[in-house]
């Protein structure tokens, strides 16, 4: 026995142990940076120091309007710095951040104010209409509706709730911000995208953002002050945790409403943006922009991207505009971003296409996650041979708690000591893992995932429709959209547009399907559709 054997007195104290939080990052800024710019976005420039302020009264009038510890607080807001604010503010007074997306429909917003209980809901004027009526459709007591007025994007309070800003003023300044007593305390709620039914309520904890924060600027080689712009919603993954991260850097976070070329653009010329995130499709807008949208700029600005392959075409154009481009991927049940394709030095001397071809590759863990595998179905993993395929299994501090209220699907998600991500990938033999097949159905458009089966059960609604499926279809704005093949009832007439307009009047406006095939859909011999087939039309059309 070594002398370890013996720990008296070696016990964990308030003066050696302090429960990660990513709330430590902003509360440690506002002492080393007070007069550095936290957040910028047209006329709104805080400091450090005003930006704790702004969060702390945020968290003291909230507590105020009766929120408890453990209560969920939720948003309905675009990337301004009111949703930058809630992300500290709302787990300061003990709350639970649900930032909702703001693009879902009235019915799935009502379900996710009910499950996810909201005392109170942060709303941009764009959205107060969808909000107004998901309390009507909810069930359960309804959330305490808070305006959050842009009045220099042109969205003015309405007056029929409370104003945000007068929100803050009723705050306490000196409110002592409520830590987390324990690390796996929950931080944060962000619903996925279900692939069946109902979306599932994925839970954050403090410890796993926090380790986030540090993993993300290893990865991203961050240096001190770095201008962060928000491109990636701030209601995915909690923008990959970027908001909690900047503190820690003492950088600016760059606040974008609308995700334009010319506002990109804008933003690094005259904000000098560093750093930024976003989906395939927005390095497409950049490659697309017209020369009028265009600025000057002489520093190279790091990129994330996420959400679906990018195009090699679109990476070898990009790379020549002032853009190094990094290749990323997780989920919402990882907080964001958990593998990199870190570049190779070797690589280098590679051929435009064979860079293109490596920087496709979804690669290898991130510091905060531990090495990932690739399972067959019955969970052993696969050997990395660059062919065996199979589903990537991930594990680490960056796993979220689980599914709210739903314990059958976390355990199922957990099964066999990894989350099972529903992904199939193969391992090359440097480890590093490539996304084969998005896990089948999911059509990913502009980074949203749409469930074709979400959209099946809309199309088969219609009296008309005898039998519906969805695959997805190339577009080359968005990636992929669904595009729907539809058999028709006997003496029904085929009508497109009728049909689009009809989805539309459930579904969010981008899970529509944008084209009608009329078809007879190819089966199984027990009568089950065949969706390959469907997928390989429609990749054709």
């Amino acid at each position: 026995m070594g002398w370890m054997a013996d720990e008296t007195g070696l016990e964990k104290t308030a003066a050696n142990y302090v429960p990660l939080s990513p709330l430590s990052h902003l509360q440690r800024a506002a002492q080393v940076f007070p007069d550095r710019l936290a957040v910028s976005y047209g006329k709104h420039r805080k400091t450090y120091a005003e930006y704790h302020e702004r969060c702390t009264r945020l968290a003291s009038s909230l507590a105020k309007l009766g929120v408890k510890p453990g209560d969920v607080v939720a948003t309905l807001l675009p990337n301004i710095p009111a949703q930058a604010e809630a992300h500290f503010g709302v787990p300061a007074c003990g709350a639970v951040l649900n930032t909702i997306n703001t693009r879902l429909d009235v019915g799935t917003v009502a379900y996710i104010f009910g499950h996810g209980e909201a005392k109170a809901v942060l709303v941009d004027p764009q959205f107060l209409e969808l909000a107004e009526a998901a309390v009507e459709e909810m069930d359960g007591p309804a959330p305490v509706l808070i305006e959050v007025a842009d009045d220099q994007a042109g969205w003015h309070a309405t007056g029929r709730h409370r104003e945000y800003e007068a929100l803050l003023a009723s705050g306490d300044p000196d409110f002592q911000w409520i830590m987390p007593q324990d690390e796996w305390e929950s931080l944060a709620l962000n619903y996925t995208s279900g692939t069946t039914g109902r979306p599932k309520g994925v839970v954050y904890h403090h410890r796993g953002a926090y380790l986030m924060t540090m993993g993300t600027v290893v990865s991203w080689r961050m240096v001190l002050h770095p201008v962060y712009l928000t491109i990636v919603p701030l209601f995915h993954c909690n923008g990959w945790n970027h908001t909690w991260m900047m503190p820690l850097v003492g950088g600016t976070v760059v606040c974008c409403r609308d995700i334009t070329a010319q506002n990109i653009y804008n933003a690094i010329h005259y904000e000098g943006v560093t750093h930024f995130g976003g989906a395939p499709i927005v390095l497409n807008m950049i490659v697309n922009a017209l020369d009028e949208e265009r600025r000057t700029f002489d520093h190279t600005v790091e990129v994330f991207t996420a959400g679906a392959p990018p195009a090699p075409a679109t990476l070898s154009k990009i790379e020549n505009l002032g853009f190094n481009i990094t290749h990323v991927y997780g989920l919402t049940e990882t907080f964001g971003h958990v593998t990199e394709c870190y570049w190779k030095s070797e690589w280098d001397g590679l051929d435009k296409a064979g860079i293109a071809a490596k920087k496709s590759r979804q690669g290898v863990a991130m510091p905060m996650l531990e090495p990932v595998v690739v399972r067959d179905s019955e969970h052993n993993v696969l050997p990395m041979d660059g062919q065996s395929q199979g589903e990537i299994g991930l594990r680490g501090n960056v796993v979220m708690k689980g599914y709210l209220k739903n314990p059958e699907a976390t355990a199922e998600a957990f099964k066999d000591g990894y989350f099972n991500s529903g992904d199939l990938a193969v391992q090359h033999p440097d480890g590093y893992i490539q996304i084969a097949d998005r896990a089948k159905d999911i059509i990913i458009s502009g980074g949203e995932n749409i469930s074709s089966v979400e959209v099946e059960g809309v199309l088969m609604a219609h009296p008309d429709v005898l039998l519906a499926a969805v695959a997805a279809m190339p577009d080359e704005k968005w990636g992929e959209v669904p595009c729907a093949f539809v058999e028709l009832k006997a003496g029904a007439k085929e009508d497109a547009a009728a049909l689009i307009a009809f989805t539309r009047e459930t579904l969010a406006g981008f899970k529509a399907p944008k084209k009608v095939v009329f078809q007879e859909l190819p089966k199984t011999s027990t009568g089950k559709i065949q969706k390959f087939e469907l997928r390989k039309i429609a990749k054709n059309l």
